[in-house]
């Protein structure tokens, strides 16, 4: 299975280059900023990326640290944030993870699980996305892509994210871990859809069981 898993991980590097990146990547990659990777992916959930790169860029062009976020009137975040979906719940978080960041931290995002996921708003998978986009850290974050795409390559048996996170990291050798996320949330997003994947198309047919897969394209 790990001979397998690794050659899978590489066809999908190969095929990553052709669609759009996560944007916790998209704002690595131009930024080199993480709060605002942080930030950014706070607002995420729920939401198209392309749709919170748009409202992530509308709010830094306004304030892009946390002492100048906290500054915001609380109607002025909502209304920046308002097409992203769940607009109050999500700029009460944002004002909230910024609070704690000056207060704990100096304003600095931390580079540690444990001190990140302490952070108002950021949980496990946001936690591990920080560590391997901005440090570099060796880490998994599993989202819905992940767990689906591993379950359906039969990957994993367990629907829990921590099982499929560390079923995952036993399946594959730490040098790796940081690129599983990004590689797989575009596979999912493009390729291997929640409800109706594109397995006509897909790179890793032959690869896959399909588990789970009662209809396709």
């Amino acid at each position: 299975m790990e001979e397998k898993a690794l050659k899978i991980l590489e066809i999908l590097k190969k095929e990553y280059p052709k669609y759009n990146k996560p944007v916790s990547t998209y704002f690595q990659d131009t930024t080199n900023n993480s709060f605002k990777v942080l930030i950014s992916t706070i607002l995420s959930p729920r939401a198209k990326d392309s749709q919170t790169e748009k409202v992530s860029k509308a709010l830094f062009e306004i304030a892009d640290t946390p002492e100048q976020i906290v500054k915001l009137k609380e109607e002025q975040l909502e209304k920046i944030v308002y097409s992203i979906g769940f607009y109050k719940v999500k700029s009460k978080r944002v004002k909230q993870a910024c609070l704690y960041l000056i207060k704990y931290h100096k304003s600095e995002v931390p580079k540690s699980l444990e001190e990140l996921t302490k952070i108002p708003g950021v949980g496990r998978k946001v936690a591990n996305i920080i560590l391997a986009e901005c440090f570099n850290i060796p880490a998994i974050a599993v989202d819905t892509h992940v767990m689906t795409i591993s379950i359906r390559l039969g990957f994993v048996k367990k629907r829990t994210p921590l099982k499929v996170e560390k079923a995952l990291m036993n399946l594959f050798p730490s040098n790796k871990w940081k690129e599983i996320n990004k590689v797989l949330v575009a596979h999912g997003q493009n390729i291997c859809t929640p409800l109706y994947p594109k397995c006509s198309v897909c790179p890793i047919y032959s690869y896959c069981p399909r588990n789970g897969v009662n209809k396709h394209r």
